[in-house]
């Protein structure tokens, strides 16, 4: 059976192609949702793709996080349905309250766009065992709500329960603290990260590098060996 992984478009939504394109290319079958429908349409995991989205000018994912699809893939992700979380998407997630923290306005104050090296800390998440523990990729970082913050005894919790599942490893032009540049839920099933995975899947394209592949290749061994 071809594992399904739908991707949720939200008004602004600007990445949400490639996140199919990506899906495609790892060997799934992608499927298009749109915010305002509360059906995921049988999919096994959900992508929440990044690139803005309508209401980002109150706080970035406030809005978002009260469309109609939100309200199922809370209950279905707290009942085990994977979830991945990019840029905006991870902003989303956390007003959900899927993860803990929130997103702030780049320490620069400016909008980034740049390749940028993460190490791998967490590769036992739905979305990470195709990577090593302590591996170093390059993916494209684009965003201006990218600084991420929680208080201390969260940053705490986050480093002791090994759910800092990714770090910038070059350079923090977010400032986020601790170099968080993705977390996941105490489960594992669901993944926040800042950076772009989905432009970084095929070489001819963008980077020419493949190392985000392993995001959507991870989800799919994970569903075909449940």
């Amino acid at each position: 059976m071809t594992t399904r992984i739908g991707v949720v478009t939200f008004p602004g939504t600007l990445d949400d192609q490639d996140s199919l394109r990506a899906v495609r290319i790892a060997g799934a079958e992608p499927v298009s949702l749109w915010h305002r429908d509360k059906d995921l349409h049988q999919v096994d995991a959900v992508i929440l793709a990044g690139g803005f989205s309508y209401g980002d000018y109150l706080r970035a994912g406030a809005i978002s996080r009260f469309s109609p699809v939100m309200a199922t893939i809370i209950e279905q992700a707290k009942a085990g349905l994977p979830v991945l979380g990019i840029c905006n998407g991870f902003q989303i997630l956390t007003e959900a309250h899927l993860l803990p923290g929130a997103m702030l306005r780049n320490n620069n104050l400016h909008f980034i766009c740049r390749d940028q090296k993460l190490r791998v800390e967490n590769a036992d998440t739905a979305w990470t065992s195709a990577y090593t523990a302590g591996q170093e990729i390059s993916v494209p970082l684009k965003n201006v709500d990218g600084r991420y913050t929680a208080d201390e005894r969260t940053l705490d919790e986050l480093e002791a329960e090994g759910r800092v599942a990714f770090r910038y490893a070059d350079v923090n032009l977010n400032g986020s603290l601790r170099d968080i540049a993705g977390i996941t839920n105490a489960a594992g099933n669901v993944v926040g990260l800042m950076p772009h995975p989905e432009h970084a899947v095929d070489p001819l394209v963008g980077t020419g590098r493949t190392d985000g592949l392993g995001i959507f290749t991870s989800i799919i061994k994970k569903l075909v060996t449940a």
